[in-house]
């Protein structure tokens, strides 16, 4: 395993976010904004959105600062230049025998959220599940056998219990609609992955699976953090100080999970759980990149703080992390049940759904102990 990587890079049960919510007039602007964004063109059509109302404005200055002519390309990726399985290439063998070490009680805990009518979604993607006939078919037989099928509409790698494909992510580098220079992970452009039908690079098909040694840093200390405030790297130590764990520990293609106790408002106060976010900036994500891990996540809907501190910036740390990185992103985790057991390490599996061509995947992540 490779030395370097190519860019340089409380212990009681969480309070309750403050339950204040915005205006009716700041509701309907919101709501206009995630509709916008999500009906957009991507990520131009994102932060353009965003400049308004929210103070964000395109990441895609200083991506081409580190990447245009004289700059830092972020490609060929440090697993080779074809490479499409970013870093969820750590889960080797020996890296899944030695996270092995780590169980000891044997005891699994769901990680993931139930999906169901009514999650709390970003702008306008949707989660429908239908069962058609009720039942759907039957009887057959002189058994009179019956069956239910459901049919479900929605973003199927974007909702819920997300987790981040490395083509959910690029950064355009040239004019507007030049799809040769929207680059993503291992700097395939959206020339050569984009179809309707699927990506044809980087699909979720692509994502080894997991079984790794993870961390799970609560950084709330009984704290109610906020929209836009960031987790700095001072959180993540008293964190590590708090939980008797040492910053060593984080080994390559280790996972690094946030709680922030945002989780809180989930199906309680939607509208000010997609409001924003607390979440790390891009102090954090350097740090991550350094220890070299292979994925991370938390309790909040992009990992990342939302609204970024820096208004020139919309998603930067996924762009960072997916994008020029491969790390992987694993949002609106649950880790009530951990942190009442204190259980801050443990074995994260999961496997992304092998669909063809997605940009992300749901599923069910566990944690053992």
């Amino acid at each position: 395993m490779s030395e370097e990587t190519n860019h340089s890079g409380s212990a009681e049960s969480p309070a309750a976010p403050a339950a204040e919510s915005p205006g009716p007039r700041e509701d309907a602007e919101r709501r206009n904004f995630f509709k916008a964004a999500a009906l957009g063109a991507g990520v131009a059509a994102l932060a353009g959105a965003m400049h308004g109302k929210y103070g964000l404005a395109p990441v895609i200055s200083e991506a081409h600062a580190q990447a245009a002519p004289g700059g830092t390309p972020w490609w060929p990726s440090r697993w080779g230049k074809d490479d499409e399985a970013g870093a969820s290439n750590w889960i080797t063998p020996e890296k899944v025998l030695d996270a092995v070490k780590w169980i000891k009680d044997g005891k699994v805990y769901r990680i993931g959220r139930v999906y169901e009518a009514g999650i709390p979604t970003f702008g306008a993607r949707v989660f429908a599940l239908r069962i058609p006939g009720g039942p759907t078919g039957g009887p057959f037989g002189e058994n009179k056998l019956v069956y239910n099928d459901e049919f479900l509409a929605t973003e199927i790698g974007q909702v819920g219990t997300q987790f981040d494909g490395l083509g959910h992510i690029g950064v355009q580098l040239g004019k507007d609609g030049d799809k040769n220079e929207m680059r993503f992970y291992n700097g395939f452009t959206a020339q050569e992955i984009n179809d309707a039908y699927g990506l044809k690079k980087l699909g979720a098909e692509k994502v080894k699976p997991f079984f790794t040694r993870a961390h799970l840093l609560d950084v709330t200390a009984g704290r109610v953090w906020d929209a836009g405030q960031e987790v700095t790297m001072a959180d993540v130590r008293a964190a590590l100080e708090r939980q008797r764990m040492r910053e060593d520990d984080i080994k390559p293609g280790d996972a690094v999970f946030f709680n922030t106790g945002w989780g809180q408002l989930w199906m309680k106060n939607n509208d000010r759980f997609n409001g924003g976010e607390p979440g790390i900036g891009m102090e954090v994500a350097r740090w991550l990149i350094g220890r070299q891990i292979a994925l991370t996540g938390a309790d909040t809907w992009a990992t990342e703080v939302v609204p970024n501190p820096d208004k020139r910036l919309a998603f930067p740390v996924h762009a960072e992390l997916i994008t020029k990185n491969g790390i992987f992103n694993h949002e609106n985790l649950f880790f009530d049940e951990l942190i009442k057991e204190r259980k801050f390490q443990f074995v994260y599996i999961f496997s992304t759904t092998p669909m063809k061509g997605a940009t992300g995947s749901a599923g069910g992540p566990i944690a053992v102990t």
